[in-house]
């Protein structure tokens, strides 16, 4: 896919997702919190994928929107629980004042907490009708709340916040990762799927094709974001850098160096394309292959 047309696929479903969140929460008080952290930008990653899933599925974009949109709601309840003074204690995201400095420790809490909510009634209140299978909003709820718990990123939080000062294996880091971050990632890819299928019969080895693309996409994520912790700027990505050495944070770049870890992320992305052939996708794939590449070079 020409790099002019991935831009104008990304730029319309990104437009969408923006659209359809600006009415989510209108009001003021606790909703004026939520929404401030939810509007504050970003690139709006998880959602694209979760539609463009549904699209290469052979449903639609709009089909998935509400789905999406739930996803980038619980992904940012765990960005203002991150930037809490109990886990990150981080001032700055996207740019921003994180939530806790504007509106107070304890209304950022609940913010996030609404935000979570929120996210649950979104996707199960997607509208339909869902022809060819009904349950497809339950289905998509359901990959939601395991990416969240004890087995995604509240798990993987959870390790990384009791290993805190200790260093790791790569075994160790991996996992901590795979869950913090590999665990939404996918969610939204299958959540995808999982919408499709609502609207006509799909492949059923798509949903594992977009397991293994997500899982491979995270990794190959998280390794770009420790390379960019260690040699970006605050100006360039919106959120404090350096970090993770001035915490002695074990990272992949600390256990790797730079240039294995540039290795890796081109190892990883190589291996999400390539397990998108397993599926049968009639929307096609070229998008998803974009994506990957273009993730893989960010920040550079």
């Amino acid at each position: 896919m020409e790099q002019t047309e991935f831009q104008r696929q990304y730029e319309h479903s990104r437009i969408l997702i923006e659209r359809r969140l600006e009415r989510a929460f209108p009001g003021g008080g606790l909703q004026e919190a939520m929404r401030y952290s939810l509007l504050a930008g970003g690139k709006r990653i998880r959602p694209v994928l979760t539609m463009q899933f549904c699209r290469a599925a052979g449903g639609t974009e709009a089909a998935a929107l509400d789905v999406g949109c739930g996803v980038e709601m619980l992904h940012t309840y765990s960005l203002i629980h991150d930037d809490l003074p109990c886990m990150d204690n981080d001032d700055l995201r996207r740019g921003k004042p994180t939530s806790h400095k504007v509106f107070g420790e304890c209304i950022a809490t609940l913010a996030g907490d609404a935000l979570q909510a929120a996210a649950f009634e979104t996707v199960l209140t997607a509208p339909g009708p869902w022809p060819a299978d009904a349950s497809a909003p339950m289905q998509a709820a359901a990959l939601l709340a395991a990416a969240a718990g004890e087995k995604g990123m509240c798990g993987g939080q959870y390790l990384d916040t009791m290993g805190d000062g200790q260093p790791h294996t790569l075994e160790e880091l991996t996992e901590i990762n795979d869950k913090k971050t590999g665990a939404l990632l996918r969610a939204a890819c299958m959540m995808g799927v999982a919408a499709a299928a609502g609207e006509r019969p799909v492949d059923s080895a798509c949903m594992e094709a977009a397991r293994d693309y997500a899982t491979a996409l995270g990794l190959a994520f998280q390794i770009r974001d420790d390379i960019l912790d260690a040699t970006s700027t605050t100006e360039v990505l919106g959120k404090p850098v350096g970090s993770d050495a001035a915490n002695a944070k074990t990272t992949y770049v600390t256990l790797l160096g730079a240039e294995a870890c540039e290795q890796r992320v081109l190892a990883y992305t190589e291996r999400a394309k390539a397990s998108l052939a397993r599926g049968v996708w009639p929307g096609g794939t070229e998008f998803l292959t974009a994506l990957a590449d273009s993730l893989a070079v960010r920040g550079m």
